[in-house]
Protein backbone atom coordinates (compact mmCIF):
# COMPACT_ATOMS: atom_id res chain seq x y z
CA UNK A 1 0.00 0.00 0.00
CA UNK A 2 1.23 3.50 -0.69
CA UNK A 3 1.91 5.71 1.60
CA UNK A 4 0.38 8.93 0.98
CA UNK A 5 2.14 12.81 2.06
CA UNK A 6 2.06 16.35 2.19
CA UNK A 7 4.04 19.30 1.40
CA UNK A 8 4.09 22.01 3.72
CA UNK A 9 5.09 25.67 4.32
CA UNK A 10 6.29 27.36 7.81
CA UNK A 11 7.51 30.69 8.34
CA UNK A 12 8.40 32.91 11.39
CA UNK A 13 6.42 35.71 13.48
CA UNK A 14 6.92 37.76 10.87
CA UNK A 15 6.90 36.26 7.77
CA UNK A 16 10.55 36.80 7.02
CA UNK A 17 11.80 33.43 6.43
CA UNK A 18 10.09 30.23 4.47
CA UNK A 19 10.47 26.99 4.72
CA UNK A 20 9.39 24.10 2.33
CA UNK A 21 9.25 20.64 3.78
CA UNK A 22 7.69 17.40 3.12
CA UNK A 23 5.81 14.82 5.35
CA UNK A 24 4.19 11.73 5.32
CA UNK A 25 2.87 13.05 9.35
CA UNK A 26 1.92 16.46 9.11
CA UNK A 27 0.82 17.17 12.35
CA UNK A 28 3.69 14.97 13.80
CA UNK A 29 5.87 17.23 11.84
CA UNK A 30 4.37 20.40 12.43
CA UNK A 31 4.86 19.69 16.40
CA UNK A 32 8.18 18.39 16.34
CA UNK A 33 8.71 22.33 14.53
CA UNK A 34 6.85 24.01 16.99
CA UNK A 35 8.50 22.07 20.13
CA UNK A 36 12.06 22.56 18.51
CA UNK A 37 12.72 18.83 18.57
CA UNK A 38 16.02 19.46 16.41
CA UNK A 39 17.39 22.70 18.05
CA UNK A 40 20.25 22.55 15.20
CA UNK A 41 17.53 22.31 12.35
CA UNK A 42 16.47 25.40 10.28
CA UNK A 43 13.35 25.83 11.29
CA UNK A 44 14.63 26.23 15.13
CA UNK A 45 17.47 28.16 14.24
CA UNK A 46 15.05 31.00 12.20
CA UNK A 47 12.06 30.27 14.33
CA UNK A 48 9.63 28.81 11.65
CA UNK A 49 6.84 27.34 13.53
CA UNK A 50 3.54 28.99 12.11
CA UNK A 51 2.13 26.28 9.40
CA UNK A 52 0.95 29.06 6.65
CA UNK A 53 0.69 25.84 3.11
CA UNK A 54 0.15 22.45 2.96
CA UNK A 55 -1.35 20.38 0.46
CA UNK A 56 -1.46 16.57 0.69
CA UNK A 57 -1.22 13.94 -1.71
CA UNK A 58 -2.65 10.39 -2.42
CA UNK A 59 1.68 9.11 -2.49
CA UNK A 60 4.57 10.36 -0.97
CA UNK A 61 6.58 10.64 -4.31
CA UNK A 62 3.84 13.31 -5.18
CA UNK A 63 4.32 15.32 -2.64
CA UNK A 64 8.15 15.12 -2.91
CA UNK A 65 7.66 16.63 -6.76
CA UNK A 66 5.96 19.00 -5.41
CA UNK A 67 8.06 20.24 -3.00
CA UNK A 68 10.88 20.37 -5.39
CA UNK A 69 9.01 22.59 -7.64
CA UNK A 70 8.35 24.82 -4.87
CA UNK A 71 11.89 25.07 -3.77
CA UNK A 72 12.89 25.62 -7.25
CA UNK A 73 10.50 28.78 -7.84
CA UNK A 74 11.02 32.21 -6.20
CA UNK A 75 10.32 33.28 -2.92
CA UNK A 76 7.21 35.61 -4.72
CA UNK A 77 5.63 32.08 -5.93
CA UNK A 78 5.98 31.22 -2.80
CA UNK A 79 4.12 33.99 -1.15
CA UNK A 80 1.32 33.89 -4.10
CA UNK A 81 0.73 30.16 -3.28
CA UNK A 82 0.38 30.94 0.78
CA UNK A 83 -1.78 34.01 -0.40
CA UNK A 84 -4.23 31.68 -2.50
CA UNK A 85 -4.48 29.20 0.38
CA UNK A 86 -4.49 31.55 3.36
CA UNK A 87 -4.42 35.39 2.64
CA UNK A 88 -3.99 36.16 6.34
CA UNK A 89 -1.37 34.33 6.73
CA UNK A 90 -2.84 32.18 9.80
CA UNK A 91 -1.56 29.18 11.09
CA UNK A 92 -3.41 26.40 10.18
CA UNK A 93 -1.82 23.87 12.18
CA UNK A 94 -5.15 23.62 13.83
CA UNK A 95 -6.55 22.48 10.55
CA UNK A 96 -4.50 19.48 10.16
CA UNK A 97 -6.42 16.19 9.90
CA UNK A 98 -4.50 12.78 9.64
Amino acid sequence: MKRGGYVYILTNKHHTTLYTGVTSELQSRVNQHKSKEFPNGFTSKYNCDKLVYFNGFSSIEEAIAEEKRIKGGSRQDKIDLINKMNPKWEDLSGDVEE
